[in-house]
């Protein structure tokens, strides 16, 4: 059985701002969504890259970043939709029974380890689905639409979720499927798996691995970026 990684990488990225979309701007002169999908390439574990991009960018995404940057294991590129949610459905839409594990991974978090791959698509074999995250450091506020501390939420067990999250093909399809039949909108894809009454194991993540959506965000994926490379 295969386990293949789908890169969703279809946004607007409006909160970047600018006329190019986060994932193809560059970060040390390589586009964010290479470093991206340079991970998945490098990760012995995963056979075949589905990547969703805009309808109107495939061509030139094929062209300039598959075959230009050597990224063999990208064996589809499909049209994304209006969000996330149907990028992925559109990516699942073409996925086979040779392949036992799904992997979703933001094309904005360019920082993923070949360590961190290994363990989600690990537990997700074990336990049928796995996300990633790190637990809460912050002290967390419950903030009223005027402004005003409600009150101080007990941190203890809460934890920000990141990508990448892995599944059995069966379930994530079957997730899917439920999600489009309620109309359901998630605001990740173990949220799908969660409302079926299907447990998903959590790993620990990185701090690294961040979300590239902002200005600022790209500023600190370069110090990131030259500390990796100082080590």
């Amino acid at each position: 059985m295969k386990t293949l990684a789908i890169i969703p990488a279809g946004g607007a990225g409006r909160r970047m701002g600018g006329g190019v979309p986060k994932q193809f701007l560059p970060l040390a002169g390589v586009p964010v969504l290479v470093h991206t999908l340079r991970a998945f390439q490098r990760s012995p574990i995963i056979d075949e890259i589905f990547l969703v991009v805009p309808e109107g960018d495939m061509a030139a995404v094929r062209r300039d970043f598959v075959e230009g940057w050597g990224l063999s294991k990208v064996t589809a590129v499909i049209a994304g939709g209006t969000e996330r949610q149907d990028s992925v459905a559109n990516a699942l839409m073409q996925v086979r029974d040779v392949h036992g594990i799904v992997l979703v991974h933001d094309g904005v978090r360019p920082f993923v380890s070949e360590e961190l791959i290994s363990r989600v698509v690990a537990a997700a074999d074990e336990h049928g689905a796995a996300a990633v995250g790190v637990p809460v450091r912050d002290t967390v506020k419950s903030v009223s639409t005027a402004g005003k501390v409600v009150k101080t939420v007990e941190r203890e067990g809460l934890w920000l979720t990141q990508t990448p999250q892995a599944f059995r093909r069966q379930l994530i399809c079957a997730a899917y499927e439920k999600a489009a039949q309620d109309r359901f909108s998630g605001t990740d894809d173990s949220s799908l798996v969660e409302r079926m009454g299907v447990s998903v194991r959590m790993i620990p993540g990185d701090h690294d691995n961040i979300k590239l959506t902002t200005p600022e965000d790209l500023a600190l994926g370069a110090i990131i970026l030259r500390r990796f490379s100082s080590e």
